[in-house]
């Protein structure tokens, strides 16, 4: 891929679709004005603005060049925004990292991605310690020091530069930030408009890995128009405007977190969320910083937030739309977020991290009973279809089909992999999202499942081959097969189906174990069962089979 979009009309209502780089600079009309709000520090537009271009300004003195890839290894802090913002202020692509991700897993990335600098939050943090982790995922690093100049790190061929926010300063290998930055202030500020100048639409703005059906994640390659134009089109679906506050509990290394927050400063708003998302705080932030909006979506923050003690007093009378998918939660939850906010709308929303994030949600002047049973309808220059994935005849009005949808916003392709990526939009434009959902004569579209070996554990996307590929590294595993399994606080969680090899012996708790450490622990099995035969079709293993089973025997139990 060339890095730019094909061309189509411009956005809705004319206007010009502006740059992740540019957006900031045309926000000085809101300089005092809130711009994210976090439980223990705030910024104003004028300092997230002045922060970002000192981000930007380092950068360059670090020698860093316009469209090279620079990895955030962070939890949700502000010093995540502020860095995404000043890597596109310098004209560099910035490659959000899965906080959960094991050392595995971010070397991967780090070399895939092309990665020249990383910046992660380098705390002392005993639940995130990444700098540890890093030392893991690139073992030459040790005995490195940051003063040597280019890394020259076998693992990441273009990897130069480490830099960590709130470091020690006897780490090996890496920057800490303030010293990083300050090696920026002799930076012209006209360098950094002239690099913002140079930045077009059309330019990748970020790459974000998600996890598909092989055994490793994907990068999908979004532009800064596609990223802007989408985040603009969300916050007028959404009636977003000055003044407004934006809550999300999402991790900002998701397109879940970065498309509300592009959303949010996009309509003079304040982005409002939280390192780690507790229900407490999040109820008391809700309140007292008055959201106008609110953007949970995945049940296992709904549920969180409703079980909380502090619930059922909390006033979240002033918030006017609440992102809940209510189409896809249990009864109980609809008739606790009503109780609550009997004025609240409340929205369904279909989309993925391919789609940038929203593809559909609902308008606000919807009827209750679409917004709260359907998952809306495409925003603004999207088309969406349903289609039988064998012939690509498009489905009627109510039945089942592939989900598939086009226009300007969507992801570009998938970096370094031409060949997911032509199975993934086809010539005419249409995105494949390997999702079954059906659209009602209305319009309305709903998730019915998916038609790719996935999961989706509490929002999170986990192809069942990385886990197989991790399993299948045990000495005494002849094959393993992963599947989805029930469960009330994230929808479904892995459960493993293994054939030993001969001879060989491991228990359940051993491969549970075996997985510890080497995968993220949402994607590491539950429960393991042991198989001599497999259930088959022609050809292939029918997992579904092995679901039915395993969910007949939990049942039984339960009984």
């Amino acid at each position: 891929m060339d890095g730019k979009v094909p061309p189509y009309a411009a956005l809705a209502a004319g206007d010009a679709a502006p740059t992740l780089a540019a957006l900031l600079g045309s926000r000085r009309d809101a300089a005092d004005a809130d711009a994210l709000v976090f439980p223990d520090r705030r910024l104003n537009y004028a300092e997230l603005e002045g922060s970002a271009r000192r981000w930007a300004k380092a950068l360059i003195a670090g020698g860093l060049r316009a469209g090279e890839h620079v990895g955030l290894l962070f939890n949700s802090t502000p010093d995540f925004a502020v860095a995404l913002l000043g890597i596109a202020m310098a004209g560099a692509v910035a490659v959000p990292i899965n906080a959960r991700y094991r050392p595995a897993e971010l070397a991967y990335l780090i070399e895939n991605a092309d990665l020249a600098v990383v910046i992660i939050d380098g705390a002392a943090n005993p639940a995130a310690d990444f700098i540890e982790r890093l030392g893991l995922a690139l073992p030459s690093l040790a005995g490195r020091t940051a003063g040597e100049g280019r890394l020259a790190c076998p693992e990441a061929p273009k990897l130069r530069r480490l830099i960590a926010t709130g470091a020690r300063r006897d780490v090996a290998a890496f920057t800490p930030a303030d010293v990083f930055l300050a090696a920026g202030e002799a930076v012209a500020e006209a360098a950094v408009d002239a690099r913002i100048g140079a930045v077009t639409p059309a330019d990748l703005a970020i790459v974000l890995y998600t996890s598909g059906t092989t055994a490793h994640p994907k990068g999908c390659m979004i532009t800064h128009r596609g990223l802007v134009a989408n985040a603009r089109n969300l916050g007028r679906r959404y009636g977003i405007g000055p003044g407004d506050r934006f809550w999300s509990p999402l991790p900002v290394f998701h397109i879940a977190g970065i498309l509300p927050l592009v959303a949010a400063l996009d309509a003079r708003a304040a982005y409002l969320t939280l390192a780690h998302f507790d229900a407490g705080v999040a109820l008391e932030m809700l309140e007292c910083e008055r959201a106008t909006h609110a953007y949970p979506c995945f049940v296992t923050i709904m549920q969180d937030l409703i079980n909380h003690p502090r619930f059922p007093e909390t006033d979240l009378s002033r918030v006017r739309l609440m992102n809940s998918n209510l189409a896809v939660q249990p009864p109980w939850i609809a008739e606790a977020m009503a109780r609550a906010m009997p004025g609240a709308v409340q929205v369904g929303t279909y989309g993925l991290t391919e789609g940038v994030g929203t593809i559909c949600t609902s308008r606000i002047d919807d009827p209750h009973a679409l917004r709260t049973g359907r998952l809306g309808v495409p925003l603004d220059e999207w088309e969406v279809r349903i289609i039988d994935p064998g012939t690509g005849r498009e489905k009627a009005a109510g039945e089942q089909g592939e989900i598939v949808a086009r226009g300007p916003n969507a992801m570009i392709g998938y970096y370094r992999d031409p060949e997911k990526t032509a199975l993934t939009l086809d010539p005419d434009g249409w995105m494949h999202t390997g999702d079954i959902g059906s659209i009602d004569v209305s319009g309305h579209i709903m998730f019915h499942g998916r038609l790719k070996d996935m999961l989706k554990v509490g929002g999170e996307n986990v192809a069942a081959a990385e886990i197989e590929a991790v399993l299948d590294t045990h000495p005494a595993v002849r094959l393993s097969q992963v599947v989805g399994m029930p469960d009330a606080r994230y929808a479904e969680v892995p459960a493993a189906f293994v054939e030993l090899k001969a001879g060989a012996a491991a228990s359940e708790a051993e491969l549970i174990a075996w997985c510890q450490g080497r995968i993220a622990r949402f994607k590491v099995p539950r429960v393991v069962r042991f198989v001599t035969a497999w259930p088959m079709s022609t050809t292939k293993i029918q997992k579904f089979q092995l679901r039915d089973g395993l969910v007949a025997e939990l049942e039984a139990r339960a009984g």
